[in-house]
């Protein structure tokens, strides 16, 4: 696993930490699932540089 800082507005801090308590998650971990969702609706272009 890879460690590192990020810079987020107080306002979205705020949003992540209501979402994550809503999900029962964690903020880590509700930021990780965001990701994913979001990479996962990203479709794969074989020609792109």
């Amino acid at each position: 696993m890879i460690r590192f800082a990020l810079r987020i507005p107080e306002d979205l801090h705020a949003r992540l930490t209501a979402q994550a308590a809503a999900d029962r998650r964690s903020i880590n971990s509700e930021i990780l699932h965001l990701i994913e969702v979001a990479l996962s609706t990203i479709e794969v272009d074989d020609e792109s540089p």
